[in-house]
Formats: C-alpha cells, structure tokens, sequence
C-alpha cells in the first residue's frame, strides 16, 4: 500500500480540549497571582485544560476521540491514539490517523480526499497544515516511495541534545560500557518502579 503521508500540529492542544466533568479532575482552582488586586478569598476555577494539569492530555484524548468517532473511524485495536476510517462516506477513501498530543500523522490513498480531510480537521482545531512529513517527534523521516521504505532517523535530535548539553564536541566512543561487560535481568530492580512504568 502507498500512502500519502501528512501532519497536521495543534497550537496549544490542550487548551482546545474539552474540559472534564468527570471526578476532581473536572474541577480544578487556584489562587490569583502574586501582586495582583484580588481578595485574599477569591480563588478562580480553570475552565480549559492547561499543560502541567496532569488531567489535560486525558482531556485532549477524548475530545479527539469524539471528533474522529463522529467522522467515522474506529479505535484502532487496543491503540488508542490510533484511528481508522474505512472507505466510503464523506471521504470516500479508507484513512488512518495518530496523534501524539499536538503531533497528527495521517495516511490515506488519494491526496486530494486527505487534503480535504485536513482542511475539515483544522476547522475544528486551530493548528497548522504540515504537508507531507519529513520529520515527527524530533527525528527525520526519510521516505523511498518507489522502494516502499520508510527509515527513521534520530541524528538530527541527538545532535541537539549533544549541543545542549555541551557534549557534542566530545571525543565519541562505540559504546558506553567497558568491553565484555554483560547485563542481566539480575542487574535490575525487582519491582518496576509505578511512577516511571505506568
């Protein structure tokens, strides 16, 4: 199968979200800024989610859910961030769509119905058209249609991660580990760690 291959990115993602109703999630205060005229008993309840709310990319979730449920696709198995569209209907031809918080990947066969797509996309949520993709989530995305092959590349990431923290001139090495050094499950913990593996 030869898809087309585009992106779409949400300006401010969660903010477009639909707020939650649901527990001490939907409901969530705070207290005016330092400095400003307020009462001392005046608090103000956030009506949107907002990044470091950790109830916000649940929010943004399920607004996107509802809205691809409306256009017709399906969860993709046991993916949630993933969805499906079979042919037919408004768009004619069989789609898939993922999303990783603000980043959108979406494949279809024709060019012309994604374009469509997209443009009814960002109708509901404000963000940008960006074209076919050539890089997703920090790493470049390198493409031989013809070959039908799709290679991911992180060089261009590790690059900036190296510069940012002034390792990138340092002499590089083929490995991090002295040689003949053998790892085990006998080196790790014997309990995963629930904050880091959730």
């Amino acid at each position: 199968m030869d898809l087309e291959l585009h992106s779409c990115d949400l300006a401010q993602a969660f903010i477009q979200a639909d707020k939650l109703d649901e527990g001490v999630n939907g409901h969530i205060f705070i207290r005016p800024l330092q400095g400003t005229t307020e009462y001392d008993d005046v608090v103000y309840e956030v009506k949107r989610p907002l990044y470091g709310i950790p109830s916000s990319a649940r929010a943004l979730h399920l607004t996107l859910t509802k809205w691809f449920k409306d256009q017709g696709f399906v969860t993709a198995g046991f993916e949630d961030s993933v969805w499906v569209r079979e042919a037919g209907g408004k768009f004619g031809h069989w789609m898939i769509v993922s999303a990783h918080i603000s980043d959108t990947l979406m494949a279809r066969e024709s060019l012309d119905t994604l374009q469509a797509f997209k443009r009814e996309f960002l109708t509901r949520f404000e963000g940008t058209d960006e074209g076919e993709v050539t890089t997703y989530l920090g790493c470049e995305l390198i493409r031989n249609r013809t070959e039908r092959t799709i290679l991911f590349r992180q060089a261009v990431y590790a690059r900036k991660l190296l510069q940012l923290y002034g390792a990138w001139d340092k002499p590089s090495v083929k490995t991090p580990l002295e040689d003949g050094v053998l790892l085990s499950t006998a080196d790790s913990q014997d309990v995963a760690d629930p904050v880091l593996h959730h």
